[in-house]
C-alpha cells in the first residue's frame, strides 16, 4: 500500500524510473541517491553566505543578526550542527569596529548568551554606540 502511495505522489518520469522497483526501501534509497546532493550544495551555499558576510558600519545590528540566525539556521536543518558558543561567536566576528568594546567585555565576562540573548545585548550596545558618536555638522 505504503508503495502504491510514493508511486502516486512523484512526477510521471519518477513514477515510470521506480515502478519496477518492489520495496518502498529501494525506492527510497534511489531517491536519495538522485537528490541527496542538492543537501549538500545547500548547505555549501548556507556557509558560503555565512562566512561572506559582513555588517556594515552605520547599518542596523538586528538585520545583521537576524540574517545570521537564518543563515546558522538553515546550516542546522541541512544536518550541519554547531555549538551555541561558536554561533555567537561567528556573529561576533563579523561586526564592524565599532563593536570592538561589546566583544572584549563579552570575553572579558565570559558571557554565555543565547542567539535571542546576544540579539538584545548588541541592540542595547548599538544604541549606546549610537549615543556616543561624534555628531557630524
Amino acid at each position: 500500500m505504503v508503495h502504491c502511495y510514493i508511486l502516486a505522489s512523484m512526477s510521471n518520469l519518477l513514477q515510470h524510473q521506480h515502478q519496477s522497483m518492489e520495496s518502498v526501501y529501494d525506492i527510497l534509497v534511489n531517491l536519495k541517491e538522485m537528490f541527496g546532493d542538492q543537501n549538500c550544495a545547500a548547505k555549501q551555499t548556507f556557509m558560503k553566505a555565512l562566512l561572506n558576510i559582513k555588517m556594515v558600519e552605520g547599518s542596523s545590528v538586528t538585520d545583521h543578526v537576524l540574517k545570521m540566525m537564518r543563515l546558522l539556521n538553515g546550516l542546522e536543518v541541512l544536518g550541519a550542527n554547531m555549538d551555541k558558543d561558536t554561533q555567537v561567536e561567528m556573529i561576533l566576528q563579523t561586526l564592524p569596529d565599532s563593536f570592538q568594546q561589546f566583544h572584549l567585555n563579552y570575553n572579558l565576562n565570559k558571557m554565555d548568551l543565547s542567539l535571542v540573548k546576544l540579539l538584545n545585548e548588541l541592540q542595547s550596545a548599538e544604541t549606546i554606540i549610537k549615543q556616543q558618536a561624534p555628531l557630524c555638522h
